[in-house]
């Protein structure tokens, strides 16, 4: 079974409700009504009702089991931006300000997941990523014992011999431009239990860089060595069953006949050639390298799903299809079936709540 199907399948025995702040698109229109009739759950799409079902008339989709809300006529503005003035309090921001801000949709999305009246939130097809992420970062705090929010795109490729049967997963891609030890460790961890929970297989987890086994003298090299040290103790200490190694170059993470070339004294290590986690060294390898196989690969791309956070949120691509946001929201949905698994403390009430 293809990986989607089965995160299809999974979520079927635990349906979630994902709300879509951008309510007009085609693109989001098409795929919440697919996530209503694969039995995944309830779409939500914020919005000018009117608007959206003209829209919707002009697509001819249906809009049976669809909930739509208008930010500016909801009978819950007025909570939300009381909610909102509290939690920006310390920036002096004034009731009228927080009211405005809730009318926008991608800070009324976001303080409905931090309310508990969604499960999860899936935006980003029209807008850049800092108009999601200011008011996810404001409104939602960073998941207990976590100290690091950061992204990861899960990618499905037709060969099977790459990843696990196809599928990898790569982080980050989209948050932490220039990442410490500390938090390459976390990017490492954090996406390997999200890839445990969503294969249900071991985590093989390949800390990339642009040398194999020192083969190159760099201080980013030293750095990829030192959280692949960090990251195998943190998930000793935190029972994360996967395997890491690192430093190493993309091919020798991927493909077993140049693994044990370039590292023939280990030939029975469990990483190398056999990848189904790549974590980058920096967001411009992450970014260029996650575009570059979607496209040249013709992968089916799902992402970006933001790690770290206190409630499950992803960022979608501006060059996102029907068919991705379908599969990423009913990712970031089985994610928030097991969020206290991978979260330990996270989704409970917040201060002033």
């Amino acid at each position: 079974m293809r990986f989607i199907a089965s995160v299809y399948e999974k979520l079927q025995r635990h349906p979630k409700r994902i709300v879509f702040p951008e309510g007009t698109e085609p693109r989001v229109l098409q795929a919440a009504r697919q996530f209503y009739s694969l039995r995944l759950g309830v779409p939500i799409l914020l919005g000018d009702r009117t608007k959206i079902k003209a829209a919707a008339a002009d697509l001819n989709v249906p809009l049976e089991g669809v909930r739509i809300i208008n930010p500016a006529e909801s009978e819950d503005l007025e909570t939300f931006a009381r909610r909102f003035e509290f939690l920006r309090r310390n920036k002096g921001i004034q009731f009228k300000e927080a009211r405005e801000a809730m009318i926008k949709p991608n800070y009324y999305a976001a303080m409905m997941v931090a309310m508990h009246q969604a499960d999860g939130l899936v935006s980003g097809t029209n807008e850049s990523t800092s108009s999601l992420l200011r008011p996810l970062f404001q409104i939602i705090r960073v998941a207990p014992q976590t100290t690091t929010v950061s992204s990861c795109m899960v990618m499905e490729v037709e060969d099977p011999k790459f990843g696990e049967k196809g599928v990898f997963f790569l982080a980050d891609c989209e948050v932490i431009p220039d990442p410490t030890v500390e938090q390459l460790a976390d990017i490492a961890i954090a996406t390997a239990s999200l890839a445990r929970h969503l294969l249900d297989a071991r985590p093989r987890v390949a800390l990339l860089s642009f040398s194999t086994n020192g083969s190159m003298n760099h201080p980013s090299v030293g750095k990829v060595q030192a959280a692949t040290a960090l990251a195998e103790q943190k998930a000793r200490e935190e029972g994360l069953e996967a395997d890491f190694d690192g430093e190493m170059q993309a091919d020798t993470a991927l493909v077993p006949e140049i693994a044990s070339r370039k590292l023939p004294d280990r030939r029975n290590a469990k990483v190398p050639g056999h990848a189904n986690v790549l974590i980058f060294p920096d967001l411009n390898s992450g970014s260029i390298a996650s575009r570059m196989v979607q496209h040249i690969a013709r992968a089916n791309a799902y992402g970006q799903i933001l790690l770290g956070l206190d409630r499950p949120a992803v960022d979608v691509s501006r060059g996102a299809t029907a068919h991705d946001i379908l599969g990423v929201a009913a990712i970031v949905g089985l994610q928030a079936t097991a969020y206290q698994k991978l979260y330990p403390g996270s989704g409970q009430k917040l201060p002033g709540e």
